[in-house]
């Protein structure tokens, strides 16, 4: 079976969208269900607990697979915004925090809160982050892959002597992502999106060395070494300290079954196909004279539109699916593995 086969929606519709959430497997739909089922019947007792904390073991170690570390430094998250926000929960007065002007919302929330503890926040344009920090800068946190464009990060962060916190909800699963030669003190990343997994799913990467500054945004008994133990309790000297309070069975199935599917067809061919697919795409808009914007090696192309919501709302109707970015006058696309040259055409043919 092709890997665009597995994907139901491709049947109906150019599925462009999965910058905001990937399209859904057959398989992980059938696996979520056939847990549910499990649960109904067998009840959820010990052996469910027992199997429950198996599969988010399995869920850890794939995910630290795909970011280049171990599993014992991966947590389980329930999305990028809540890595993000765990971070950025330990910044405060005295800190000054760098990040860009096009950063999103999961970026800017925890940011804002932080500086309504008092911490300063510096905003840079995105390819000039590096050459930004100073001798104030407590952290950069910024976007790996830029939501709005496509760019990558300049490389010339991974020196730049102070935490670089990275939003990888564009980069794992699109992009080849290697945290160590990132150099990077935190990457958080969605399961929901280049996964093609579920919403309430996601990691979070803590560089040993940055863990004594990062605290626990939940603490709960998934994050106590001896729960046991009471008020005495202390959390896990690894990536478990951050996981999120429960990830259900359900979630954990989905998950697993569609990082099934795409490592069955390779990641390096499910990266490398997306990536070249947005290429021809961005040059394709670009030959018809749309205004693309400047991009990097990834799977996100966008295009100036003076009309954008009309002509977002009109390719919906059309069975074509992208994403409009609010008061940007941007249209998006987001292309994977699964897509091809008639998704494409169709896109350009509702332009």
């Amino acid at each position: 079976m092709s890997l665009r086969a597995e994907f139901p929606v491709c049947e109906r519709a150019a599925f462009l969208n999965t910058g905001s959430n990937g399209p859904v497997p057959q398989r992980a739909a059938a696996a979520a269900q056939d847990e549910l089922e499990y649960q109904a019947t067998a009840g959820r007792h010990t052996a469910y607990f027992r199997r429950r904390h198996e599969m988010g073991e399995r869920q850890r170690a794939a995910y630290a697979g795909l970011l280049g570390c171990a599993p014992d430094e991966i947590s389980l998250t329930t999305g990028t915004t809540m890595g993000i926000a765990t971070v950025a929960a330990g910044f405060g007065r005295g800190d000054t925090i760098l990040t860009s002007e096009e950063e999103h919302p999961g970026v800017y929330g925890p940011l804002g809160e932080a500086r309504r503890r008092g911490a300063e926040v510096v905003v840079a344009p995105f390819d000039d982050l590096a050459d930004a920090v100073d001798v104030s800068t407590t952290a950069v946190v910024c976007s790996h892959v830029s939501w709005i464009t496509g760019c990558i990060a300049p490389a010339a962060l991974a020196s730049v002597g102070v935490p670089v916190i990275y939003d990888g909800a564009q980069g794992v699963g699109a992009v080849p992502v290697d945290v160590k030669v990132l150099g990077c003190a935190a990457y958080a990343g969605s399961g929901q999106k280049w996964l093609c997994g579920p919403d309430g799913s996601g990691m979070l990467y803590v560089a040993p060395e940055f863990r004594e500054r990062v605290g626990p945004l939940v603490a709960s008994y998934m994050t106590l070494s001896e729960p046991a133990a009471g008020l005495d309790a202390g959390r896990w000297p690894d990536g478990r300290a951050w996981d999120a309070p429960t990830i259900a069975g359900e979630t954990s199935c989905f998950a697993l079954a569609s990082l099934e599917v795409l490592g069955e067809t390779g990641w390096n061919d499910v990266q490398t196909r997306g990536v070249e697919l947005a290429a021809r795409l961005a040059a394709m808009l670009a030959d018809r004279g749309h205004i693309v914007r400047p991009r990097g090696d990834t799977t996100l192309v966008a295009w100036d539109c003076a009309d954008a919501t009309a002509v977002n709302e009109r390719a919906r109707e059309a069975g074509v699916l992208i994403r409009y970015l609010p008061g940007r006058n941007l249209l998006r696309a987001s292309v994977g593995a699964w897509n091809d040259d008639s998704d494409l055409e169709r896109l350009l043919a509702v332009l």
